[in-house]
């Protein structure tokens, strides 16, 4: 009989390959031994033809690589961070099957086109009020304008049944301040500007979107750009300096996470909203999934999309702390600044920090480094193909 082996306790990494020339390094346990060259003259014996064939060393070179694959597939962290809630059944059972089914007959039938109406006629009077606020003199047209779109934030909320309460102080224009928040989704910007108008670094979005933020949101100062292009992040960073200079500017709400996080972890915060040289104004926006979850996932979900599951829900529940002005410290860098806000709204919010960019999510190492994925399969193909029988 074979004898039985198991090397799922053996860890052996790459630095050990030199070390290692068709047989094992010193200081390896007798038992471990034994049952690697077990192994190996058991697979020899099932190959007689490739017997002379350095197996051990084939099967080394390649161990390190698959065992950090398969520990990334079983734990990987930055995945959590964009990862939808999952719904647990509760409904399968006689009792509560049918109210299940009548919940889901009257947020669909008679709630979603209520709310739906109450969307379209919200946004009909909006376009009307705006276009009267522009024919206003420029003395009163700024501030008619701000209230009018904090009148269509308020619409978006009402739509969903927003059930949002603010803790803390109410935002208040003032030179040299920034406001910065943890991001889950773009109702983020809703949602806080429901209570009082924000000017905002968004990222530019194409359709009806894009369209809103160009015609209406242009009139409370809102900065936009293009991730992925370095230029326009600098052009940004010039205007967003120049917009906390400005007393008479609007509010500046900054997302430093630059994506949309799951609500159960925050992912780092880029530091250039923390060397303005300004004070920074932490904001804490923690929702409630018991109804629905307001992450976006904007790979898999158009925001049309994600706005029709939110009005189809029973309601939006969140909770917005507007925590204590912080100011860097002496001998602090922009980065330790960055984390130490980081950390405060992801303890007020029960939120994990995660120590990833969150730009990696848009990052595809196939598409900027072909050669290093190219490189890595001919390297597993050489070895493999090695121990491949010819047909």
């Amino acid at each position: 009989m074979r004898p039985q082996c198991s090397l799922k306790n053996i860890h052996l990494s790459s630095i050990d390959l030199p070390h290692l020339d068709g047989g094992l390094k010193e200081g390896v346990s007798p038992d471990v031994q034994r049952q690697i060259e077990a192994l190996v003259d058991q697979a020899r014996s099932e190959f007689p033809d490739y017997a002379g064939s350095n197996l051990l060393s084939d099967v080394l070179d390649i161990s390190s690589p698959l065992n950090d694959a398969a520990s990334a597939i079983v734990d990987d962290s930055f995945l959590r961070c964009f990862t939808s809630a999952v719904d647990e059944p509760w409904n399968w059972n006689f009792y509560l099957l049918p109210l299940w089914i009548l919940g889901v007959v009257l947020r669909n039938a008679i709630i979603f086109p209520l709310r739906l109406l109450t969307l379209l006629l919200g946004a009909l009077v909006f376009i009307v009020a705006f276009m009267v606020a522009e024919a206003l003199p420029a003395k009163h047209r700024t501030l008619a304008e701000r209230r009018v779109v904090q009148f269509m934030a308020q619409i978006f909320v009402t739509s969903w049944t927003g059930v949002i309460r603010y803790h803390g102080p109410r935002p208040v224009s003032t030179a040299n301040r920034v406001w910065v928040a943890n991001h889950t989704s773009m109702i983020d910007y809703a949602v806080l500007c429901a209570y009082t108008p924000f000017a905002a670094i968004m990222q530019l979005h194409p359709g009806w979107v894009g369209l809103f933020q160009k015609r209406y949101l242009n009139s409370l100062g809102c900065l936009y750009f293009n991730r992925t292009q370095a230029k326009d992040r600098t052009l940004v960073h010039q205007r967003m300096r120049d917009h906390v200079a400005d007393p008479n500017s609007m509010p500046l709400l900054i997302f430093p996470e630059g994506t949309c996080v799951n609500n159960e972890y925050c992912v780092m915060f880029r530091k250039g909203a923390f060397d303005l040289g300004a004070t920074v104004c932490p904001i804490a926006i923690k929702y409630n999934k018991i109804f629905v979850d307001a992450f976006w996932n904007s790979k898999r979900q158009s925001f049309t999309a994600h706005l029709l599951k939110i009005m189809r829900s029973w309601a939006l529940v969140c909770d917005v702390y507007f925590l204590e002005p912080q100011s860097k410290q002496p001998g602090e860098s922009s980065q330790e600044f960055a984390e130490r806000v980081q950390a405060m709204i992801a303890k007020r919010a029960r939120l994990t920090v995660a120590p990833w960019d969150g730009y990696l999510k848009y990052y595809n190492l196939a598409e900027k480094h072909p050669d290093l994925i190219e490189s890595q399969r001919r390297t597993y193909s050489a070895i493999i193909s090695k121990h491949v029988v010819p047909l």
